[in-house]
């Protein structure tokens, strides 16, 4: 069974995690044997950016220990198989180019999200 899993809301539990939790999901499920491939529209396209840096990120006089390291768990992820794709309007509405993202992330417009879902078995949305 092919999956399609799309984020959409960026940045969800990193202030109390070191990771996004469904970024960690799917990379699981992957790990798992699921045949997973992950879509970032929305504000979620900014994962990608290449060299995210959240040390110091602070809260009053806590600080996160472990901050998110995003681009880097999406590189993992194509690393073991996982076809990451990013949706080009979004990219654009976030001031992104594709010279800002990390490679292997596969550009896609929103007119071709159709024929993508088609070919996978279940779509799911986060």
């Amino acid at each position: 069974m092919k999956i399609l899993s799309i984020v959409e809301t960026a940045y969800r539990a990193t202030l109390e995690e070191q990771d996004d939790t469904i970024l960690w999901l799917n990379h699981v499920l992957k790990n798992a044997g699921a045949d997973i491939s992950l879509l970032l529209r929305g504000n979620a396209v900014n994962y990608g950016v290449r060299g995210q840096d959240a040390t110091g990120l602070a809260f009053g006089a806590r600080r996160h220990s472990h901050p998110p390291a995003l681009d880097k768990d999406l590189e993992k992820m194509i690393g073991a198989g996982v076809a990451v794709y990013a949706v080009t309007e979004d990219m654009g509405d976030c001031g992104l180019s594709q010279e800002d993202v990390i490679g292997g992330l596969t550009a896609l417009g929103r007119a071709e999200i159709p024929a993508l879902f088609d070919r996978f078995d279940q779509v799911w949305h986060w």
